[in-house]
């Protein structure tokens, strides 16, 4: 693999969106190639600039499994400096917060760990204290019923269980991870998603009345029925562990070729039905396009196909700031061939492949 011959590669995090992803990013990145970077400006474009706890738990945890060296992990940090050792492998409990309960997103922070982890060469299992279910973060249930079964496209396996939910904003999820990693990362195609075989979806409430994750169901499939005309399965659960109110909607269409999730969080004086529309409203668009991928999916594949052997291809419902963000630090990091069609907010493809 040829990488740039810089022994410290700079990377802006004002760059686009300059938000956590490009933290993310180049910490996995880096961590795979044991390449150091020194993150500048991180967050710079957020109302609270610099690191929250869901970034520096995923600094402090990747720093653990690779051995790294860090400068400047600490809470409101704009610059951070990462020089990584082999990535590891092994059994590993990381709490957002660090005992203090928060509802910091279990799910970003694996972004920064799911790369590393899925390429060190041996097993591993996270056992992950946060959020699960928080505004701003794709929700846990994404990452089983679309991330998850993409990548095993790619020969990663990977099996999650949820033991607790973590609402916004008291958090205390508890999530159970365990990945097997892929020796080679396999190339993959997903241009065309081919006829649609199901939808099926979950409705989930925890200290609400029981009639909320009904009415979620309810409005949902009558406008499945009317307008795409067809049916849907979905699994209620009117009192998951939790603490406070919260409540869940989540739809997923699976064609023959791949997988699609859209999701809604309840919040105070939104209705059932307004989730539920939400989450329609996201399947009927991507329904309506030619694509094979989800907006969401785009940006999370983008950094395993660029280590995969070969060259990979995929179409999305819409090209996002997040998969701008991810092929900009890619580009910073690896000399991989990269070809993007399409503009933001509009139907795209993507097609990568190592040099």
């Amino acid at each position: 693999m040829q990488v740039k011959d810089d022994h410290l590669t700079l990377i802006d995090g004002s760059y686009g969106e300059g938000g956590g992803q490009i933290l993310r990013t180049s910490l996995a990145l880096s961590a795979i190639l044991q390449k150091p970077v020194t993150i500048r400006h991180i967050r710079a474009n957020r109302n609270n600039p610099g690191l929250r706890p869901q970034h520096l738990k995923g600094v402090e945890a990747l720093a653990h499994i690779t051995g790294a060296k860090v400068e400047g992990a600490r809470i409101g940090s704009q610059t951070v400096s990462f020089v990584p050792q082999k990535a590891g492998s092994g059994h590993f409990r990381f709490e957002i917060g660090n005992g203090k309960r928060s509802a910091g997103s279990i799910t970003l922070l694996l972004q920064t760990l799911l790369l590393p982890l899925s390429l060190s060469g041996h097993p591993s299992n996270l056992l992950l204290i946060g959020g699960t279910h928080v505004p701003g973060s794709p929700p846990f249930h994404y990452l089983i019923d679309g991330l998850f079964p993409t990548l095993r496209l790619m020969g990663i396996n990977i099996k999650a269980v949820i033991e607790r939910w973590g609402w916004y904003p008291k958090g205390g999820g508890v999530v159970r991870i365990e990945i097997i990693p892929a020796v080679p990362l396999r190339p993959v195609t997903l241009l065309e998603r081919g006829p649609l075989r199901r939808i099926y979806g979950l409705s989930a409430t925890s200290n609400l009345p029981w009639h909320v994750a009904e009415r979620q169901r309810d409005d949902a499939l009558k406008r499945i029925r009317l307008e795409l005309k067809t049916e849907a399965d979905f699994e209620i659960l009117h009192e998951v562990p939790g603490e406070g109110p919260g409540s869940f909607f989540f739809l997923v269409a699976e064609s023959e070729k791949g997988v699609a999730g859209f999701s809604s969080l309840g919040e105070r004086g939104k209705k059932a039905e307004e989730l539920a529309k939400e989450a329609v409203d996201l399947l009927i668009d991507y329904l309506g396009s030619m694509a094979c991928v989800d907006a969401h999916l785009a940006d999370q594949l983008a950094p395993f196909m660029a280590l995969a052997e070969g060259s990979s291809s995929l179409t999305t419902q819409r090209i996002t700031h997040h998969l701008m963000t991810n092929l900009w630090v890619i580009q910073q990091l690896l000399e991989t061939k990269t070809s993007l069609l399409g503009t933001v907010g509009h139907e795209g493809r993507v097609d990568m492949a190592r040099a």
